[in-house]
């Protein structure tokens, strides 16, 4: 009977636990849970990953996201050895951890340890809940408990990373290595590691950039138990009791912050943006940003732009000397400013020029005073050299050469080219004018570098890159001018000499300065690289005696200085390059007669009656049929501004032309009189 009734209380006993038991996995599982992914930093960063800059999240601290992965080890088991040795056995709570807290508490009449464990601090940072009262600390548990049943070790641990607190507004483990150590928690020392172990217990009094004697207590606390369980020899912490706390906090990087605003903007949803800017190339060039206009005055901007014209990826992006408030504009971004481009866009027009069939670089041209119609521009130093070649008149920036030419293209044509190279403008009121060629238009830098990188690629625009997202456009974009004008006039900005105390390395590259000295421009490009360089007030008010020559070029040498060692060498000609001197020039190309002064010569302008502009045209065996009427015979034939057939009598001839594609067909009259169509070619 009595071995009956103990089986039967032993049942009931069981029984009982049962219903306890799952009464309580009842409880924990009807745990509410706070959210479990906390809000944090908007993070934009380099083409490699590394971090560029990061935004408060909505109450102003930095928070920033982790995983255990980004961590240097020797912290995570420091964190584990100190603060929950038995993380990986228990389930939310330690029970032995709370039986020996109690213990303490009752032999030496109060709390000597805390008995709670990573996750239950998780729960607590979690629901932003204190510490100290008994309801708070069984809240806490239970959502500890919870915590272990949806929550892997690893991402409980993540949540410790991003939310344990260092005082002031920083937050996370990753905001706290960038502000006390300025490096990612990936690269701790020993010291370094066990001071961010210690802070969070008490993050207000032992912040060391305001008590580092007790932050260097609490450090060495760590450090003694890392000893303790084997994590670090005694020598390493001995040398790592030895070195300083930090006295003060870093700022969070704030590289690119321009672009960086313009990314969050174009994509606000985003929490990682990746640009195309290299971090280290960016640095350096903020870095020369500020060191030019150092001893300049209050009011003296510039900005920067670096793209690597082979893919259109923008490689740095400095759109102020400082990123701040101040008489200069700071937070302007002069990147995107529309501003006048002074002489900049004279190599576009030339290039045009050269596929036009108007002009070679050895073509003889006037450099005279001239008015045309109600306009009568005149050279920067109001002095005129007479008969030059053009060659000449692009690397001494004279204004009538490239006026005349202008006129004799019209200047809706440098409109249709700036519209196909991608770049955005403002005209002044009215229909464009010659002004144009000069500068009298609105464009970016980051625009004219897009149209230089254009250039480069041998004629081939491409929209110029900031975001990691998509493939890069190599072997796409629109083609602006053939290759062969491009090199023409990648070669003669070649031999422009550079500025004093600059190396000789045949840097294609090109000056400018606004009307009223309200702009400085130098841009310039070698075989892989484009470099663009403005230099201006913010508000637009001149800065008198500012000259491209003499205060932008410096500073575009200095930037391709910084970028890489030496310059990559520009391409060989293209082999439809005509390279002859100007006596063996077509007799048409050999001297620069402007449209107005053939037609003073003759009413009977040429005109090419076949192919009509526009048409698809199927080709021969032999080539291109074309005709022309009007006109004084003989006649020069280009196709894309190379010579295909010179010193012709007939008006109907074929053009030995075979490769099918889009195709610009020129003809010019004895008398220097032009007419061009566009075709494509089957």
């Amino acid at each position: 009977m009595i071995r009956a009734r103990g089986i039967l209380a032993l049942a009931a006993g069981l029984w009982l636990a049962a219903i306890g038991r799952d009464a309580f996995d009842g409880w924990v599982a009807v745990t509410v849970l706070p959210p479990l992914v906390p809000e944090t930093s908007v993070l934009v960063e380099d083409r490699d990953g590394r971090l560029l800059r990061a935004y408060t999240v909505a109450d102003g601290r930095w928070r920033l996201a982790l995983s255990p992965g980004q961590v240097d080890q020797i912290f995570v088991d420091m964190l584990v050895a100190y603060e929950d040795g038995r993380f990986r056995d228990h389930a939310g709570v330690d029970g032995r951890a709370l039986v020996r807290a109690g213990a303490q508490a009752v032999r030496n009449g109060g709390i000597v340890s805390g008995g709670s464990t990573l996750t239950m601090q998780v729960a607590r940072l979690l629901e932003e809940s204190g510490t100290g009262r008994l309801s708070g600390k069984l809240r806490q548990m239970r959502v500890a408990l919870a915590l272990e049943r949806r929550l892997t070790k690893g991402q409980i641990l993540s949540l410790y990373l991003q939310l344990a607190p260092y005082g002031g507004n920083i937050e996370g483990l990753r905001a706290a290595s960038l502000a006390y150590f300025g490096k990612e928690p990936a690269r701790l020392t020993p010291a370094e590691a066990a001071l961010l172990v210690a802070i969070p217990q008490s993050p207000e009094s032992r912040r060391p950039d305001r008590h580092p004697d007790a932050a260097a207590d609490a450090r060495d606390r760590v450090l003694a138990r890392a000893v303790a369980k084997g994590i670090l020899p005694a020598d390493q912490a001995a040398a790592a009791r030895r070195e300083t706390v930090p006295v003060a906090r870093r700022p969070v990087p704030a590289i690119a912050p321009h672009l960086a605003d313009r990314a969050r903007v174009a994509d606000p949803a985003a929490q990682v943006i990746r640009l195309t800017v290299d971090r280290g190339v960016q640095v350096a060039l903020e870095r020369l940003a500020a060191e030019t206009v150092q001893h300049q005055g209050e009011r003296l901007q510039v900005a920067i732009v670096v793209a690597d014209h082979a893919t259109g990826e923008i490689l740095a992006s400095v759109g102020s000397a400082a990123f701040r408030a101040d008489a200069r504009q700071g937070f302007v971004d002069m990147t995107q400013a529309l501003r006048s481009p002074g002489s900049t866009l004279k190599p576009l027009v030339y290039a045009l020029a050269f596929d036009e069939g108007l002009a070679h670089p050895e073509t003889m041209i006037e450099d005279r005073p001239r008015r045309f119609g109600t306009y009568a521009p005149q050279n920067f130093d109001r002095q005129y050299r007479g008969t030059v070649r053009v060659r000449q008149a692009l690397q001494m920036s004279l204004n009538l050469p490239v006026v005349e030419l202008t006129e004799a293209m019209g200047p809706a044509r440098l409109l249709v080219a700036m519209d196909r190279a991608g770049m955005g403008y403002r005209l002044p009121p009215g229909q464009p004018g010659l002004a144009i060629a000069l500068g009298g238009i609105g464009v970016s830098l980051q625009d004219m570098v897009q149209l230089y990188a254009g250039l480069a690629r041998g004629g081939v625009a491409l929209p110029l890159r900031w975001r990691m997202e998509g493939e890069s456009a190599q072997g796409g974009g629109a083609r602006v001018v053939s290759r062969a004008a491009a090199w023409q006039v990648g070669d003669i900005l070649a031999g422009l000499a550079p500025p004093p105390g600059a190396p000789e390395n045949r840097l294609a590259y090109k000056t400018g300065t606004s009307y009223g000295h309200r702009d400085a421009w130098a841009i310039g490009f070698d075989g892989r690289h484009v470099v663009g360089v403005w230099l201006g007030r913010a508000d637009g008010t001149p800065v008198p005696g500012a000259f491209g020559a003499e205060v932008a070029a410096p500073v575009l040498f200095q930037a391709f200085a910084r970028v890489k060692p030496a310059l990559v060498p520009q391409p060989p000609a293209p082999p439809e390059t005509l390279l002859v001197a100007n006596a063996r020039l077509p007799q048409p190309l050999q001297r620069f007669r402007s449209r107005t002064a053939a037609f003073d010569g003759a009413q009977n302008a040429p005109v090419v009656a076949f192919p009509p502009d526009g048409a698809e045209v199927e080709r021969l065996p032999e080539g291109v049929m074309v005709r022309v009427e009007g006109g004084k015979a003989p006649f020069t034939w280009l196709a894309d501004g190379m010579p295909v057939l010179t010193g012709e009598r007939r008006s109907e001839v074929i053009l030995p032309i075979l490769e099918a594609g889009f195709l610009s067909l020129s003809v010019i009259d004895a008398e220097g009189r032009s007419a061009r169509t566009e075709i494509r070619l089957r």
